[in-house]
């Protein structure tokens, strides 16, 4: 009877676990669905908000706007951060989406220049400075509460599924371009199709704000709540942890330029380069998506055996070498299969960092600072590297020189890499108190 109650118990708490990580990524999921939505379907909607200028101008303005998001991903995760840190990771999750959701509704609604003028890439700026608050605020909260739930002997597995749920929404952005490419024709989706996602995206967020409320919050910082600890501020962190914020910063800026580059960019690379149709060049990107989204729970079981920061370091390193000779490629080719081949392979070097780079920058850091330690740092180099991705790679080829931004790629990768190299193993810190 012992026995078959000590397996109840074990069931019900892994049970409990499944629960808190799926209503963490629920949240991750649609955060970033909205935030890629606008990336997604900017193909369409950029001439509505600029109507002046070459399909390359009028992506350059849209891309300006989203790094114009970027900006405010810095403040969100200094409020969310010490939000999380001083009431509640899973709160703070919660308080995000909303925001997210009002956002979205501010882009499906806005007209266009036709209709008011300059007032419209305005409005179309305030609602993605709205979301870029939210998103700056979700990774760092979401990251922290998975790590901290996720239990220590399968940690890496678990919380690669942070960066699933990241790509699950890019995915589901790309999917529901797919479905709208099928039933309307371009012209419709020019016109007002693109509106669509965001009345999703802004629906989505209301049923994931219901199942947040219902969960937990993570045992480490119910630990920690009340006790005689720091308060979370950015002068503490900076002062009392600058290696690993500085770790976190370098990392996240070798990985994002990487995301950004393989995904959101890779779109308007595909045919604005390599002259691949918008239809042929979103499903090359849905594909190679999936297939990202899909070694994500294996790589962070991997890490969890050979250690995550090896297995980070790797990736970069590979990444690194590989950048110049894909992206030249995909330009000379004709083939899909061929181009879709070439990006995964560019994603799964890349997958090396992202399926376990949650757990690792969470175990740098105490649990009362841990929040703002990982998502300060992550929206600084976001801003800086993955932001401006977009708007980099269009201004080095309106320039003339596209491959300068494959350097520019390599470079940082290779400087993650060695950061990653030279950080030891952040397990043997145990600054994750285990349940």
């Amino acid at each position: 009877m012992a026995e078959l109650s000590e397996r109840t118990e074990a069931g019900g708490a892994a049970v409990e676990r499944l629960r808190a990580i799926l209503g963490g990524s629920a949240g991750n999921l649609v955060e970033w669905y909205d935030w890629f939505a606008y990336a997604s379907f900017s193909l369409y909607f950029a001439k509505v908000f600029f109507p002046q200028g070459d399909q390359t101008a009028q992506l350059l303005q849209t891309a300006a706007i989203f790094a114009v998001g970027f900006l405010a991903r810095p403040v969100g995760a200094w409020v969310f951060g010490v939000f999380a840190d001083r009431v509640g990771r899973k709160t703070a999750l919660t308080a995000s989406v909303a925001l997210m959701c009002l956002g979205s509704l501010m882009v499906a609604a806005v007209p266009g220049y036709d209709r008011i003028g300059a007032a419209a890439p305005a409005i179309l700026t305030l609602a993605r400075i709205l979301q870029g608050l939210s998103v700056g605020g979700e990774y760092g909260a979401s990251a922290t509460y998975m790590s901290e739930v996720a239990g220590a002997r399968r940690r890496g597995f678990w919380s690669s599924f942070q960066f699933v749920t990241i790509i699950g929404g890019q995915l589901a952005a790309l999917g529901v371009l797919i479905v709208l490419q099928a039933l309307l024709s371009p012209a419709q989706l020019s016109a007002w199709g693109w509106r669509i996602p965001f009345v999703i995206g802004a629906a989505l967020a209301v049923v994931v704000f219901a199942i947040q409320v219902g969960l937990k919050e993570s045992a480490a910082f119910e630990a920690a709540r009340g006790g005689d600890q720091p308060r979370s501020t950015i002068l503490g962190l900076l002062t009392k942890h600058p290696r690993e914020t500085l770790i976190v910063f370098i990392l996240t800026s070798g990985g994002s330029l990487g995301f950004y580059c393989y995904t959101t960019y890779m779109q308007k690379y595909l045919t604005n380069s390599g002259h691949f149709s918008k239809g042929a060049a979103t499903t090359i990107s849905a594909g190679s998506l999936a297939i990202y989204l899909g070694v994500h729970p294996l790589l962070g079981w991997i890490g969890d055996h050979i250690g995550r920061t090896r297995l980070m370091a790797l990736g970069f390193a590979l990444g690194a070498v590989a950048v110049w000779p894909i992206m030249t490629s995909l330009a000379a080719t004709h083939s899909d299969a061929a181009a879709l081949a070439l990006v995964c392979a560019a994603l799964l070097f890349l997958a090396g960092y992202t399926a376990v780079n949650a757990v690792v920058k969470a175990e740098l850091f105490p649990t009362p600072v841990r929040t703002l330690g990982v998502a300060l740092p992550y929206a600084l180099a976001n801003t800086l590297f993955g932001g401006t991705a977009e708007y980099v790679a269009l201004a080095f080829k309106q320039a003339g020189h596209e491959s300068g931004f494959f350097v520019y790629v390599a470079v940082m990768m290779a400087l993650a890499s060695a950061t990653a190299f030279a950080m030891g193993d952040p397990r043997r810190l145990g600054l994750i108190e285990d349940e």
